[in-house]
């Protein structure tokens, strides 16, 4: 019966999940159509608030608008290392937080936030969830992406502002996530901010019962 599934089936999603990286470091080689196009047919899938499907992507191609978001970030990037001090700041200035120099792709993802679709249902007492819808729906791209092999890379050091400028988007757009796409350079089940003694993962569940 379609939507039953075995143990095997439950153990490789599972894998998926936690093979699932912030990849930074990617290899040059392009994506071809037909595989980058499999994996946004995952943003048809997502579940929406009023099934309002929210999520706007633009897909950065132009040299002067990938030059743009680049500096966007750079700029971002220098303003952040100058909130840490001493050995903070010395991990941080040694950290690869983009790979936008790198990845083949790159997607701005927005929320629009006064879309007519759904009629407002569910967001009237929490439009928020707009943009939670949004999140969801990369969620299922970043794991449609990395069955294909693909690496994705969240970069979150950018001011929204200078970008929306930049690429020129409707003042009720908010943007959610700037991805980097392409074919990793290595693969690993460790978060890399791990492996480089900024950060673990912590394994526990977070669960309160009232």
């Amino acid at each position: 019966m379609q939507g039953n599934y075995d143990e095997a089936f439950r153990a490789e999603l599972r894998d998926l999940m936690r093979w699932r990286r912030d990849v930074r470091r990617f290899r040059t080689d392009p994506i071809e159509a037909a595989v980058l196009n499999r994996c946004l047919s995952a943003f048809s899938l997502a579940p929406s608030v009023g099934l309002s499907e929210p999520w706007r992507v633009i897909s950065v191609e132009s040299a002067e608008a990938r030059a743009a978001a680049i500096a966007n970030y750079q700029s971002a990037n220098a303003a952040a290392l100058s909130g840490y001090s001493d050995e903070k700041a010395e991990l941080y200035a040694t950290l690869k937080l983009s790979g936008m120099q790198e990845a083949p792709v790159h997607l701005a993802v927005y929320c629009d936030e006064v879309t007519a679709k759904g009629s407002g249902l569910g967001a009237g007492s929490m439009p928020e969830t707009r943009a939670y819808s949004v999140v969801g729906a990369i969620t299922l791209f970043w794991l449609a992406a990395r069955a294909e092999g693909l690496g994705l890379g969240w970069v979150s050091i950018l001011d929204p502002d200078k970008l929306a400028v930049d690429l020129g988007t409707p003042p009720d757009w908010r943007l959610i996530g700037y991805l980097c796409v392409g074919w990793p350079e290595a693969e690993t089940d460790t978060p890399e901010l791990e492996r480089a003694g900024w950060e673990a993962r912590d394994a526990s569940l977070w669960l309160e019962r009232r």
